[in-house]
Order: structure tokens, then sequence, then C-alpha cells
């Protein structure tokens, strides 16, 4: 085998994938909806991500040059899975090497055009790169971990003035198969772009991924919304925050609120605001994969879908969060259902 066979890059490999023109309908890769994988604020944070329920295991580090991908950067990848599923449906080949102009990405994703715009853009493909991801999600074995980073390389294309007229990014495989797998993506509502806190983008994703348009709805616990959210908040700001939310209802296409059982644990449930409208997208099965060895109820029916324990931790370096560790010495959502049916209360989440 010749040197420059043995030296081929992977972009030397791969063919280009040039962005389609026209308003696509926003995807979302479900892997990324229900799991924390990106930081919800927009600090710098280098604290690794250690997440862990039943069978999966997430770990995210990032490098204290760029600080780990945010929620905000992941609207790249939004991007990036809108334009491999429409060009799918449309019967084109498709590639994990893809091409497009800034202003392509920035104005898909709801942002300006301007330079700081672009310099801001370019900050987030740095930081999908640096961050590393290692899990077991889809893997045969929860020993076996796929590791990978959310962008594998990106480059800056020219004009023959030297000016910058394109960005060309590769996405990793793990990404690129569940993109392509009709049951790993769902369509999201474009007024997600709009929503501007880390948190209320988190829930958007995590409740439209599992609410659907189940008219009984779904009920998460709030330590265990706290262990998934992967939030570096104290868990009583955590928890005034989803409050808060229940109160100012910003999540596009659903409506929050908030219970207490009799021992005071608090509860978020929510369902589709408007059923008969697109803006909660495709229909949920009844029964769905939750983590768990068996499937679970969706939310159908007279019950709420309650997820099974999971353990969390933000690692070593952060010392102020004993709130984390405490959803392990229970179960984090109850298996017993107070009602029959859903009791909203009034917008501000009080009895």
């Amino acid at each position: 085998m010749s040197a420059r066979r043995r030296t081929r890059s992977e972009r030397e490999q791969l063919e280009l994938f040039r962005a389609l023109p026209g308003d696509l309908a926003p995807r979302d890769a479900q892997d990324l909806m229900a799991y924390p994988f990106f930081s919800l604020a927009k600090t710098h944070r280098t604290t690794p991500i250690d997440y862990r329920m039943n069978d999966v295991a997430i770990r995210v580090e990032a490098v204290p040059e760029h600080g780990m991908a945010t929620i905000w950067d992941a609207d790249v990848l939004i991007w990036a899975a809108s334009q491999i599923v429409q060009a799918r449906d449309a019967g084109l080949r498709t590639s994990r090497l893809m091409a497009a102009t800034p202003y392509e990405i920035l104005t898909f994703v709801g942002r300006g055009v301007s330079v700081r715009d672009y310099h801001r853009l370019k900050a987030a493909l740095d930081r999908l790169q640096s961050t590393t991801v290692a899990t077991s999600l889809r893997q045969t074995s929860e020993r076996r971990m796929h590791r990978f980073s959310w962008i594998n390389e990106w480059t800056e294309r020219a004009d023959a003035h030297g000016r910058a007229d394109g960005i060309d990014l590769i996405v990793p495989d793990w990404f690129y198969r569940a993109v392509l797998d009709d049951a790993l993506v769902l369509t999201i509502d474009r007024e997600y772009f709009k929503l501007t806190g880390g948190l209320e983008r988190w829930l958007y994703r995590l409740v439209r991924k599992h609410a659907g348009r189940q008219r009984a709805g779904w009920r998460f616990d709030f330590r265990h919304l706290y262990g998934k959210s992967a939030s570096l908040s104290p868990f009583k700001r955590f928890a005034f925050e989803l409050r808060d939310l229940a109160r100012r209802q910003p999540l596009p296409g659903y409506r929050l609120g908030v219970e207490r059982d009799r021992t005071g644990r608090e509860f978020l449930v929510f369902t589709c605001a408007h059923l008969s409208t697109a803006s909660c997208g495709q229909v949920v099965e009844a029964v769905v994969p939750s983590g768990t060895p068996e499937p679970v109820p969706s939310g159908t029916g007279a019950t709420c879908h309650q997820e099974p324990e999971a353990t969390f931790s933000t690692g070593n370096s952060v010392a102020s969060e004993p709130p984390n560790l405490e959803s392990n010495e229970e179960e984090s959502n109850s298996t017993e259902v107070e009602h029959a049916a859903l009791r909203w209360k009034s917008p501000s989440g009080e009895r």
C-alpha cells in the first residue's frame, strides 16, 4: 500500500453533499432530545457530564480552550439532520461531509447574519468539534462505548479574493446513522429556535420526544428531570425555574403544569396544547423504549409515563452539587399515579 493511501484523510474518502436550498422542516435526533449531551448554560463549562440509566451510559467531556458544546450549538446538528432527511426523502445521495454557507445555516436556525453572528457560528463549530462523547446508546453491550465528537472536522472555503464563502463539515457516523433511521428523528416546531433559555430549550426537546399527541400527558419527577438535564445549578434553583416555566408557558405546542403528591414531591406534567395542529409533530407510538428492558406505556390511557431511576453526577470537581446524587436514594418517579386524569392547576403552578 502506498504512503498516500495510508495517509488519506477522511475528507478525501467522502463524497461532498451540498446543502439543499429552500425552507426545510427542522428535524432533531431523538437520542439528543432524550439524554444530556449538551451544556444548558451560555457560560464556559468544562465540568464533564456523567450520566447512567439502566444500560445507557453517557460521558461528555470538554477542553478548557473552547468549553463544552451548548444546546445552542446543537442547532447546527438540527440543521444537519434536517438536510440529511430532506435529501434522503427526495431520493438524493447524502454524505457525512456537508457543505453550506454560513448564511444558510444561520438563517435556518433563526440567527442574524452579521459578522458577529458568523464568528459565533465558528465558535460553535469549534466547541462541537472539541467536545468528546462516549456512550453505550445503540451499542450491543453496555460495556461497548462509542466515542466521537459532534463534528469530526470543519474547514472554511474562500473565494478568489480570499473571503470566506462557505463551510465544509463532517458529522460523526454515530449521529449520521441515527438521522437516517426514521424511528430516531422527529420534526420540531420552528418556534424552538426563538427560545432563549437553555432550560426551556432542553425541556422542549424532552417534551417533544416523549409527549407527541398523547391526550393524557406525561409526568416527570423534578429530581428525575434534574438528573436528565445535567444542569450545574443547585436543585432549588432548578425547581424554581421549572415552576417559572409552568407559569410562563413558553414551549410551543405544549402546556406545562406542576403537581405535588401527598409527600410534597413535585412533578412536572405536560400535554399537547393543540392536538388539532401540526405543532405537536408526529404521533408517538403507544409503547416506546425508555431505557428499560421492556417497553413502557407512552402515556396513552389513564396514566402518565414515568421514567425509571437515573443516576447522574457532574464529576468530582463540583463539590457544591449533592442534590444531583440524592435521586439515587429512592426511585426518581413513583409507580403510583394519584389521578386517572391530569388536573391542571393555574399557570403559576400553585395550589
